[in-house]
């Protein structure tokens, strides 16, 4: 979105009306603004301002009420040029830091505690997502015979996390076979990524010399290669994880029954929600996507702000999801701060 130019005057009050505005959820006025920040101009000054942003897209009217409202826009300059955010750790810092630390050390334990204590401590929706295992080192792979055609193929991958597939052997398969084609795809695929395996399974176990029985079972893993390996990357990672919505239900934004069912409708496709946060994965650092330029309907109410974690070479995204008027030097700083904390955790 364009954003205009803002001389200083403009810029102290269109932070002054935002930060009233997240703070109360009511319309700033001129008079309120002056008695409560001390610009050090008038009401009748600052009542000036206020119509100068409003004609630069910053504010409006949001009905017949003679205070203003911030856009979309006016939280993207105060995101990107007014806020300070905190240096040193907050007690809310420090929460997170106990809470997660207490969740064990399963990744999906670890992004779920991280989404609801994130969530309960911004007000916010918390949410994350799984890291997407193309780049994902696979240590060992174990066949183990669920009854005498169907198998179980675990995929032990760098970091410790396991994936499994099923796949079904035209006929039984004896025990000797099982071990010799675990013992060949070992061989072959270890020390491999999902990505190139899945790339490349069909010509990685050309000329293996099998027996007859083990030959067939490794014709599966040939023939069905790529869609069994598509089945281990996407598995969990694709889930998001969320917080409580609940917390979101004193704000305001979310009195109306409309507004309520715009998040409950956004949190119900999840695929579209692992979308638009798989798309951040690949981002450094903070990600802030405010309002209209989610460039989707469901999202016009909302703000999302997310951070890149990172385990072992692989990586997610952890945040949250509320209202356009939201505490943004609060979230910013915990969302960053919960990064973090995951990565030290998962590496």
């Amino acid at each position: 979105m364009a954003i205009p130019e803002l001389n200083e005057r403009e810029r102290r009050v269109l932070e002054a009306v935002i930060q009233s505005y997240v703070e109360t959820a009511q319309p700033a006025g001129s008079h309120a603004i002056a008695r409560r920040f001390g610009l050090g101009v008038s009401p009748a000054t600052i009542r000036n301002t206020m119509s100068d942003l409003e004609e630069k897209g910053m504010l409006y009217h949001p009905h017949t009420s003679a205070g203003r409202v911030p856009t979309d826009v006016a939280y993207r300059v105060y995101v990107d040029s007014l806020i300070q955010l905190p240096g040193m750790a907050s007690k809310e810092q420090k929460r997170l830091t106990a809470e997660i630390f207490a969740a064990g050390s399963a990744v999906e334990g670890i992004l779920r505690r991280a989404a609801q204590s994130l969530g309960v401590i911004t007000q916010e929706l918390g949410i994350a997502l799984g890291p997407r295992l193309d780049n994902s080192i696979l240590e060992r792979l174990d066949l183990v015979r669920l009854s005498s055609e169907r198998i179980l193929v675990a995929l032990t991958l760098a970091g410790g996390s396991v994936r499994t597939i099923f796949i079904e052997a035209k006929g039984q398969v004896a025990d000797a076979a099982l071990a010799e084609v675990t013992r060949v795809l070992n061989e072959r695929l270890a020390g491999s990524t999902l990505r190139e395996i899945r790339a490349s399974l069909a010509e990685r176990l050309r000329d293996t010399g099998p027996t007859a029985g083990a030959a067939e079972l490794l014709n599966v893993f040939i023939e069905e290669g790529e869609q069994l390996f598509d089945a281990a990357i996407q598995g969990e990672a694709d889930d998001v994880l969320l917080g409580h919505a609940s917390v979101l239900a004193e704000q305001p934004e979310f009195a109306t029954v409309n507004n309520m069912r715009r998040l409950v409708a956004l949190t119900e496709t999840r695929q579209d929600l692992a979308a638009l946060l798989r798309k951040r994965s690949d981002v450094g650092g903070i990600t802030i996507s405010i309002g209209t330029e989610h460039n989707d309907p469901r999202l016009e109410s909302f703000t999302v702000v997310t951070a890149q974690y990172r385990a072992v070479g692989l990586s997610g995204v952890i945040g949250v999801i509320g209202p356009t008027r939201m505490p943004y030097e609060k979230v910013i700083s915990l969302v960053t701060h919960t990064s973090k904390l995951i990565t030290e955790l998962l590496e």
